[in-house]
């Protein structure tokens, strides 16, 4: 299936703020771009790309106007199956662990695993081990968190959303990251790009998507705390310990998002022939 995707971002700045953007997206296998998602920025500044720690493409530029829109429209081919189940997937003794596992067994800015240990052990500890057990966290975190747009705020924890028992989905992707973690199950954070495909389309604008990957029988596995199902044609953006490590945008000075808008549709071969033929403009159409 064919998914066409991208953002048109505006900022508006009180003078030169150097930025950093993480919004280009890691394909995964059985995934290909046909239209890769170039970073558009308008008026034109130059851009320097870089990996972080994480793996993560980031760009930075300094503004060259008081306005800035910062935009891409890319077309995916995408297998078209849910996400991956594997029940049979095992947690692995932290003396196991790859290396780079180590950094998401620990406390990060939004997951306070030392406030949640014994919740988490309360609550997960007589389960057994491994797919099972994950799952029974997305499925705890989903009940206990309701969901709405108007209990987000940027300083939220998941400390703070275990007891106010509200927030967004980078909220209910910390608290279930947390829990793991309290279990020396490697979790670290994901932003997607995530549209209503295969399901009932949502009556609100789209977003990206916060969720979660885990650790589990050698491999990373995605899990998706807020809408709690495998869903189909997600892409990944970024990978953090923590939503601190992929914010979408950092300003290093005054800054004001003027405008938000994000696109994932699932278009038809014939839609994605004639993008590919006749170019393209995001959210135009």
């Amino acid at each position: 299936m064919k998914i066409r995707f991208g953002y048109e971002l505006t900022y508006g700045y009180a003078y030169q703020v150097p930025m950093i953007m993480m919004l280009h997206c890691q394909p995964a296998p059985g995934q290909r771009l046909l239209v890769p998602d170039a970073m558009r920025i308008e008026p034109y500044a130059p851009a320097a790309f870089y990996f972080d720690d994480f793996g993560n493409t980031c760009a930075r530029f300094i503004p060259t106007s008081s306005v800035v829109s910062v935009s891409t429209d890319a077309i995916l081919d995408d297998p078209g199956l849910p996400e991956v189940e594997a029940w049979d997937a095992a947690e692995l003794p932290v003396h196991e662990l790859p290396h780079d596992c180590l950094r998401y067994l620990i406390a990060s800015r939004y997951c306070e695993t030392e406030l949640l240990m014994s919740e988490a052990w309360r609550l997960f500890g007589g389960l057994a081990p491994g797919w099972g057990r994950v799952q029974a966290i997305c499925d705890f975190v989903n009940r206990h968190v309701t969901f709405g747009y108007r209990y987000a705020r940027p300083t939220k924890t998941a400390y703070e959303t275990y007891q106010e028992r509200t927030g967004v989905c980078r909220d209910l992707a910390h608290l279930a990251i947390a829990f793991c973690r309290c279990l020396n199950i490697p979790a670290r954070y994901c932003t997607s790009y995530l549209g209503d495909i295969g399901v009932p389309p949502v009556d609100a604008p789209m977003d990206f998507a916060g969720c979660m990957e885990v650790y589990l029988g050698g491999a990373w596995h995605s899990f998706d705390p807020r809408n709690n199902a495998r869903r189909i044609g997600r892409l990944m953006i970024a990978r953090g310990r923590d939503a601190a490590d992929v914010a979408i945008s950092t300003a290093f000075g005054g800054s004001v998002l003027q405008s938000f808008k994000v696109r994932t549709e699932l278009i038809s071969e014939a839609q994605a022939m004639d993008l590919l033929h006749g170019g393209s403009a995001l959210l135009a159409a």
